[in-house]
């Protein structure tokens, strides 16, 4: 019986074994990552944690009359977001968030779509839509007061000029909320713009050219091709407009201060109201509310996630 020819085949080492960690050695490097992380910690329990924890401890406690806690009540205060009048405000708040979100973030997508179509001044054209960005709450707020004002309204000015009635912008029941949806949707929509437009310009060239070979164009092409496309920064746009609507303060604030008749008030000026308007200095109510929006917060942020990030296509 005859064997086959022995094969050379390198001889390979065993790996050296790795040098035992002494503990002197891991006490350091667990003093060394400590050392890295420890602004951070610091910062994130004093800025984050710690006023969690007082908020909590507050809302289960009533006060005096200058806002010290003197008493347990438990969860009394939660109790009371059951009433007639803070339901009212839960629903003046989906109200104004839903007024917002959906037609800021629609008119945002159909401004920049349009521009698409645009062969000269394109630049300039977006830069004008994406001005309101650079306007702060307040200033809005005071340019939409003129607008809005009873005495001398411009809109209203338009509107006599048309033959038209008047509009109670900021004094009626009915009109006021929407006054401020208006407001909020035009000083958001520039932000839009601004995402939406860099989506568009991270679309490779070859998709779109290869869908202009496949006959898709005009109103086709951007339904089927670049709206697909702008997927992640539509659902970027959703979350970050749902929160910023639900926190929603300052123009509130200046344009009607939660009126006529508490048909501005929503969650976030009602706990402004119960801690610090009229002197009232009732936090134990007012954190247990603030409490409740930053569970309607995470809530509305765990509900966009599990659908509408289902449906987004990453290229």
């Amino acid at each position: 019986m005859t064997t086959g020819p022995a094969t050379d085949r390198p001889v390979v080492s065993p790996p050296s074994p790795r040098p035992p960690r002494t503990r002197a050695r891991s006490g350091r490097d667990a003093l060394l990552a400590w050392g890295f992380l420890g602004p951070s910690v610091v910062v994130f329990a004093l800025f984050l944690v710690y006023p969690l924890g007082r908020t909590v401890y507050l809302s289960m406690h009533g006060n005096d009359i200058i806002g010290r806690p003197n008493r347990f009540v438990g969860l009394s205060h939660f109790a009371e977001m059951a009433s007639p009048e803070y339901v009212q405000v839960l629903v003046t708040t989906l109200l104004f968030t839903v007024g917002v979100v959906l037609p800021g973030v629609a008119g945002a997508l159909v401004i920049v779509l349009l521009l698409e179509g645009v062969l000269r001044g394109q630049k300039f054209l977006r830069g004008a839509f994406a001005l309101p960005f650079a306007f702060s709450v307040a200033s809005a707020s005071v340019i939409f007061a003129v607008f809005y004002s009873p005495g001398n309204s411009v809109l209203n000015g338009i509107l006599y000029r048309l033959g038209l009635d008047q509009v109670p912008w900021l004094t009626s029941q009915e009109m006021a909320l929407w006054s401020i949806v208006i407001t909020t949707v035009w000083m958001n929509l520039g932000y839009g713009v601004l995402v939406l437009a860099a989506g568009i310009g991270s679309i490779p060239k070859e998709i779109n050219e290869a869908a202009r070979i496949d006959g898709a164009t005009g109103p086709r092409l951007a339904w089927d091709v670049t709206v697909p496309m702008l997927g992640p920064q539509l659902f970027f746009l959703i979350v970050i407009s749902t929160i910023n609507a639900l926190q929603s303060f300052g123009q509130i604030h200046i344009l009607t201060g939660g009126g006529p008749v508490g048909s501005t008030t929503t969650l976030v000026y009602s706990v402004y109201q119960d801690a610090f308007a009229y002197g009232t200095s009732d936090f134990g109510r007012a954190s247990a509310q603030a409490l409740v929006l930053l569970l309607v917060v995470l809530v509305c942020t765990v509900v966009q996630f599990g659908v509408i990030e289902r449906k987004v296509h990453y290229s």
